[in-house]
């Protein structure tokens, strides 16, 4: 346990001597960004990410409004909360039966719409009869899109011998940051969060529509051979840290408004603040196979899972808004690399075919984002909500040494050409 928290130490410090380097050239990631708009089938993919966070972000600022108009307390949200993960796993049962039928671009053009469709519905809810409908449809649909959208990235990175993983998660990274920061000014035009998924809504699904033939020339049929297969332990350990890493995520997605409203006593123009910070972090994806080729694979997930316990300790230590905000940065910044880096993996475990694979990284994914704010939700109403988001910090360390003990996360190169540091070779 000593040389692993020794080794720990050297990892944050070289992950931070990495992202200095990040920030400084900044024009890699700008051509990179370029790059990967310039490639229509790409971007195309590469959007639907963006669109679950646009999405997302203004579900988040809609939080504390739909919990006082529906009459909600911490723990009665916390558990209508749960129909998400509920319905992400029948969507999980189902999946094998729709991409066995359902052609993936298929899939992802009607998908996508569907969940915006969902969402609007989710936030202008006017009983919670109708909000736990939405939240049950949308852990279903998320989780069929999710599966979607991933193994199609992974056969571009086929065709196309390139990375494309982290810049597409990147995408997701940066639309969270956009909607979070349209929804804080919009806020300041007293435009309510129903007009504003209203909105942002119709422009997603008329993007969705341009980019029709694009989506619809995925033709692949990705589905599993068998949907109940028993992982071993070291997979189920990528599920754990995949769960955690999520779970993190969710709640800071769920949960930061609240915690800026209620323990912070930050104004309304800012209790979206620290999901926006979170989501600027995120964006540090679009460089992020720069840095798991440098430091590896092993070495990210571990050094991101501490520095994400770090970052969840200076929020529910900090009484200052600011100083939360730069915990919720930090947060960002452990978190960027790991989804990535697990979904990459999943789809290189031998005797495990990629759909399978996905499909168990997303069900401890989509468990975690989903049933995680669910479960501080239930902390909070018996103690408060800083204690509650205490318990990221004791999942997170032990997401580091389930990380450092896996197998199949490594830090050697595998998959598509790794000596390409960046996407925008591709093209």
């Amino acid at each position: 346990m000593k040389n692993m928290c020794l080794n720990a130490w050297y990892l944050l410090r070289d992950n931070f001597a990495e992202l200095q380097m990040y920030t400084i050239h900044h024009p890699p990631m700008l051509k990179n960004f370029h790059a990967f708009f310039k490639n229509k089938p790409v971007f195309a993919v590469g959007f639907l990410f963006a669109v679950s966070s646009l999405i997302f972000g203004i579900w988040v600022a809609s939080i504390p409004g739909i919990k006082a108009r529906l009459g909600f307390t911490d723990g009665s949200l916390g558990l209508s909360l749960l129909l998400s993960p509920l319905g992400a796993i029948t969507g999980m049962l189902l999946s094998t039966r729709i991409f066995s039928k359902i052609r993936v671009g298929r899939w992802m053009f009607t998908g996508y719409i569907i969940v915006c469709c969902v969402m609007i519905v989710q936030i202008n809810s006017v009983n919670r009869f109708m909000f736990w409908l939405s939240l049950f449809c949308f852990g279903a649909v998320s989780f069929l899109n999710g599966v979607s959208a991933n193994a199609t990235v992974n056969l571009m990175e086929k065709k196309y011998n390139r990375l494309l993983m982290t810049t597409c998660h990147g995408m997701f990274s940066l639309g969270g940051a956009v909607s979070a920061g349209v929804a804080a000014l919009l806020f300041t035009f007293h435009v309510p969060s129903g007009w504003q998924i209203v909105a942002v809504g119709i422009i997603l699904i008329a993007v969705i529509l341009s980019n029709k033939k694009h989506l619809l020339a995925n033709t692949d049929i990705i589905h599993s051979r068998s949907a109940f297969k028993l992982p071993s332990s070291s997979i189920l350990g990528i599920s754990f840290i995949c769960m955690v890493s999520f779970m993190a995520e969710g709640c800071v997605a769920d949960w930061s408004a609240i915690y800026f409203k209620e323990i912070l006593f930050a104004p309304k123009v800012l209790i979206s603040l620290g999901y926006a910070g979170f989501s600027v972090a995120m964006t540090g994806r679009f460089n992020g196979d720069m840095l798991i080729t440098k430091l590896g694979s092993k070495n990210e997930v571990v050094a991101g899972s501490l520095l994400t316990a770090m970052g969840f300790f200076i929020v529910v230590t900090a009484h200052i808004i600011i100083i939360a905000i730069a915990g919720y940065i930090m947060i960002g910044l452990g978190c960027f690399c790991i989804v990535p880096v697990l979904f990459r993996t999943s789809a290189n475990i031998p005797g495990v075919s990629t759909v399978e694979g996905y499909a168990m990284i997303t069900t401890g994914g989509l468990i975690g984002f989903l049933a995680g704010p669910s479960v501080i939700g239930f902390i909070s109403e018996k103690a408060d909500l800083s204690k509650g988001l205490s318990l990221l910090i004791l999942m997170h360390v032990l997401a580091a040494i389930v990380a450092w003990r896996n197998p199949f996360i490594s830090n050697k190169k595998t998959g598509a050409d790794l000596s390409l540091l960046y996407d925008e070779q591709i093209y």
